[in-house]
C-alpha cells in the first residue's frame, strides 16, 4: 500500500516485514528517506579508519535510509543488492569512499549500475578481479539496476560533500549537485522482493 508524504505528495511505502534483509557493516536511518550510501572499506575490518566510520554516521544523520561499507566486489555488492531491493523508497546510491586498490569494490559497483553481468553473472566491464554475483538471481539483479541512479563521489572523503549529496537526494524539487539533478521521484513502482541471499558460492574468489 502506498503512503504519501509532504506538500507534492511524493508516493512512499512501507518496507516489508524483514528489512533490511541481510546484516553488515551499515547503520539504519529513514525508511521513507530515497538514499542509500556506500562507503568503500579499503582496509581490514578490524583495523576501520574512524574517518570511514564518521562518514557512515554522517550520511545517516543527513538522512540516508542505509549508509555502510563495502569491502568486496562479489558478496559485499550481492548484500547492498538485497538490502536495496527491500526498499522500493531507496532510488540513490551514493558511493564515496577511497577505492580499494585490491578487490576495486567501487568500480565493480560502478560498471553493475551501468552495465550488468554476463549470463556467467560476472560483471561487465569491470576492473575488478573477482566480480561475480553467484549467489544473487537475475531478477533481484535486474531490479536494483532499474530501481537506484548511482551519485558516483568515489574517492570522495568530506563529510560536506557527502552530507550535501545525501540531502540533495531527498529534496522535493531537482537540485543540482556536481552535474547531476537530484530529487526523490518517490517509490519504485513494484512490490519489495525481501529476501535473503541465497548462498551456493561463499569464496568466489577460488572458483
Amino acid at each position: 500500500m502506498k503512503e504519501s508524504q509532504g506538500p507534492l505528495s511524493i508516493p512512499k511505502v512501507k518496507p516489508p516485514q524483514g528489512y533490511p534483509p541481510e546484516d553488515g557493516r551499515y547503520l539504519r536511518g529513514n525508511d521513507y528517506s530515497p538514499v542509500a550510501v556506500v562507503v568503500i572499506l579499503n582496509t581490514f575490518d578490524y583495523a576501520i579508519p574512524p574517518q570511514l566510520e564518521q562518514i557512515v554516521r554522517v550520511a545517516v544523520e543527513a538522512g540516508a535510509a542505509l549508509a555502510g561499507m563495502l569491502q568486496t566486489e562479489n558478496i559485499g555488492i550481492e548484500k547492498i543488492i538485497a538490502n536495496i531491493v527491500a526498499n522500493p523508497n531507496i532510488r540513490w546510491l551514493v558511493l564515496c569512499g577511497p577505492e580499494s586498490e585490491g578487490h576495486l569494490p567501487g568500480d565493480a559497483l560502478r560498471a553493475l549500475v551501468s552495465r550488468g553481468v554476463h549470463k556467467k553473472k560476472t560483471i561487465v566491464g569491470t576492473k575488478a578481479p573477482t566480480a561475480y554475483l553467484f549467489n544473487t538471481g537475475p531478477s533481484s539483479i535486474q531490479r536494483f539496476r532499474r530501481q537506484i541512479r548511482l551519485v558516483d563521489l568515489l574517492n570522495e572523503t568530506a563529510l560536506e560533500v557527502i552530507k550535501e549529496a545525501t540531502q540533495a537526494c531527498y529534496q522535493e524539487r531537482p537540485t543540482k549537485f556536481r552535474g547531476y539533478e537530484l530529487f526523490d521521484p518517490g517509490c519504485y513502482a513494484e512490490p519489495a522482493i525481501c529476501r535473503k541471499v541465497t548462498w551456493k558460492v561463499t569464496e568466489p574468489w577460488l572458483r
